[in-house]
Parts: C-alpha cells; structure tokens; sequence
C-alpha cells in the first residue's frame, strides 16, 4: 500500500472514530441550533427545525444526556441556549442548572416547532432557523455526516462560523481538526485487511483511547440501572444460571451494557463510529472483552480493534450514514472481523466470518434510536461470536445461499444495496408507524 493512502486513511480514521456524548441524532439537530443561535445576539424569540425521516426517525425516542428527558425538544432548547458549537459532538457534554432551566422554559413557552423537510433531501439533513426579539432570523443547515455545515445565514446573506466571536475553545477545537483533513479513501476488504495487519503500531494505537472511552461507559453502566438494564441481566443471576460466565457472555453484557447508558441519557461520552456512537460501541467493546479473556498481546489487540472500526468505516461508506437498515449489523460485522482475527484467523477465514454475518442479519430494521438498540447490539454481537466460530471451523454461507456472493466486497454490494436502496419503501413505512400509533 503506498503510503500517502496510508497517511490518509489514517487522517479518515481519526475523522470518523471521534467521541460524542449522547445519540447523534439529537445531538446534531442540537448542534445545527447552536450554530444558528451563536450567530444572533437577542433573546431567541422563536425555533424551527425541518428534519429529513431518518433524523427525525432516530432521535424521536432516546434520551438526551443529563436531562432525565426524551426526546428532540430538550436537545433543541439546550443546543439554543449552550450555544457553542465548537463543541461538536459534545455540545450537549455539560450545562448548568440555570441554562437547563432556560431551555425548559423555552419549551414551556412553546417557541419549538419541528416538521418534515418536504423535498430531495440527504437521509442525514437538518436545518434549522432561530429569530430573536431584534427581528434577525439566522438559519444553519448540516447535511450528509453529523457535523458538516452545509451553510449558515443570518438575514439571509450567509455568514462565516468565525464571525461569531470565536472562543479560545472554538479556536483549539479548529486546529484539532485541521491535521485530519484529507480525501476519502475508498476501501475494499484487502485494504482494511492490509492497514490493520501491517502499519507499523506506533501509527494505528490511538484507537487505544476508543477502547478506553467505550469502556468506561460499560463500567459506568454496569454500576447502575439503565434502559432495559441488557447489560445487567447478562451478568445477573438469572444470566448466568441460563446462559453461563464465559468470554461469550461477557463481551455481550459489556457491550450491551455501554449501549443501556447512553440510549437511556445517561451522561457519557463515548467514542463514535461513522457518526453513531452505538457503532463505535459495537465496533470496539466486542473486540475489546475478548481480547482480555484471551490475554492476547498489546499489538494483536491494537490491530484487531483497529480492523473492525476500519471495517465498519468501509461498509458505511457504502451504506450512507443512515439508513433503514440497522447500523448494529454493519457494526457487528467489523466486531466479527476482529473476533476472528484475535482467534487467530486468516485473511480468508475473515472473509468468511464477514460473509457468514451478510449470511444472517441482513434486513435488520432500524426503527429509531432508543433504549432497546441494546438488544440489537446484543443479536449483532451474538451473531458476530457465532459467525466467528464457524469461520474458525472453515464454514462459509456460499454464494449458493442468498444475498451471498463468492467475492467479499461484492457480499458487502449487495448488504449496503439493500440497506440503502431497496429498504427506502421500508423506512418510510417505520417512520409512519412511529408516528401514528394511537
């Protein structure tokens, strides 16, 4: 591999494994507020959000971190209020007592309005527009991943984000960012394969700190009741009577565990994955527990983490951001990928664990972010062990079988085709139920 694609895929990486504190989806329509709101100087008078389905879809039923709420209005009035988008993805991270109680009583007052973008729009689109007492109207727009700003208006004539009196945190904030700035890198299953076996440790071992991060969420889980409480039930006693203490059951309890906190509000950050953090979470707690179980060496753990996150990356890139189908599949085949590798899996016995989870959760639907995405984790993750095993053991869904296809860049075609395209009809009709239950 020439090392310029190397030095990028690098850069690729640190763009989409990053931390983020609360489901994304809120917390960039939170975002996109924050922006139109740093640009005005009243006192916000009024808020509307227009969201593309899949945004709106997945940020309908989860909850919003520190708030004991539910939901998109609270992540919109505190996005208005903390105003600071130099924050990102941790725009949500921390406020005070008295910014929370301005938001709630912006939503008292009703000032929010929320509605469907009508038109063409990204699957991944929020726009928002803020007026103030002095009768300006500022509106943001960020399209395609969490945290690009597509534009920012103020009485309609567009606006740079520096305009806006950067803070010292804006100003670290943006040359942080700046080294990874770089192309796309598109990937195929030897490229991810190639990275992740033979860059030199020193260059790939910041995906330590995803470990890190996802793992204290876990930890920070388990010491309490959230969610369904997955995680929990696991490694209670009904968990272990029926399904035992093994390095199987602890990497589904941790990382279920992780998911029961920030679905449920819980004050986390974890590290994200291609914009979600229940991906991130997937792509490295999984890996990461049974890498402990296995005592494997520093390098092997480092390399397997860095091929399922590589991994997941690859198949977004193909799939979108969002979709109908459930990011967890895409997630748990990177933690497949890298269970397999720690086993002491070859290139082709990667493959095959890769083809065996196209083989099996294809079609899993996304209805929303919520609290039990725990316990499609838990089934991705679960299928993830089982497709491993029988890689290890030469068993291969074939390309007689299904969606399955003898090459595994075109298996992965075809998941990310059905996601993507064929699924759209099946996106809309969850929307409708979410929407119209009585």
């Amino acid at each position: 591999m020439e090392r310029q694609i190397q030095l990028d895929i690098i850069k690729m990486v640190h763009r989409e494994v990053i931390p983020a504190t609360g489901c994304t989806e809120p917390v960039a329509v939170a975002l996109t507020t924050a922006y139109a709101a740093h640009a005005l100087r009243g006192k916000i008078s009024s808020i509307r959000l227009d969201l593309s389905a899949n945004i709106l879809k997945n940020a309908m039923g989860v909850g919003i971190p520190g708030t004991g709420m539910i939901g998109l209005p609270i992540a919109i009035a505190l996005g208005a209020v903390i105003a600071a988008p130099e924050k990102q993805l941790k725009v949500l991270d921390s406020f005070t007592d008295e910014q929370f109680a301005t938001a709630r009583q912006i939503m008292d007052d009703k000032l929010i309005s929320i509605g469907l973008k009508e038109g063409d729009v990204d699957k991944l689109y929020v726009e928002a527009t803020l007026t103030d007492d002095a009768g300006h109207t500022a509106v943001a727009v960020i399209e395609r991943t969490h945290t690009s700003l597509k534009s920012l208006m103020l009485d309609g004539k567009p606006i740079q984000t520096a305009s806006a009196e950067p803070s010292e945190c804006a100003e670290a904030a943006e040359s942080a960012l700046n080294p990874y700035d770089g192309p796309d890198v598109p990937l195929t299953f030897d490229m991810v394969y190639d990275f992740a076996t033979e860059m030199p440790l020193g260059e790939i071992d910041f995906i330590l700190e995803a470990a890190r991060l996802n793992g204290n969420a876990a930890e920070y889980s388990l010491c309490g009741e959230f969610g369904h409480a997955v995680g929990r039930t696991i490694r209670g006693p009904l968990g272990k009577k029926y399904l035992g203490d093994s390095a199987y059951t602890r990497l589904l309890s941790y990382t279920s565990a992780a998911c029961d906190a920030r679905m449920d509000g819980a004050p986390v950050t974890v590290m994200s994955n291609s914009g979600s953090g229940n991906q991130g979470i997937t792509a490295t707690l999984p890996v990461l527990s049974f890498a402990e179980d296995e005592k494997v060496s520093d390098e092997k753990k480092v390399r397997a983490l860095m091929l399922s996150n590589l991994m997941v990356i690859y198949i977004k890139q193909k799939l979108g951001r969002l979709s109908a189908l459930c990011g967890c599949v895409v997630a748990s085949t990177g933690s497949a990928s890298g269970i397999t590798y720690l086993m002491g899996g070859t290139r082709e016995q990667i493959g095959y664990a890769i083809k065996n989870m196209v083989g099996n959760l294809t079609g899993m639907i996304c209805d929303g972010a919520k609290p039990s995405c725990s316990l499609k984790v838990t089934s991705g993750v679960s299928s993830a062990m089982l497709s491993s095993l029988l890689a290890m053991e030469q068993h291969v869904v074939t390309s007689n079988e299904g969606v399955v296809d003898d090459d595994i860049d075109r298996s992965i075609d075809n998941l990310t085709s059905i996601g993507r395209d064929a699924m759209t009809e099946t996106d809309k009709h969850v929307l409708h139920i979410m929407t119209h239950k009585k």
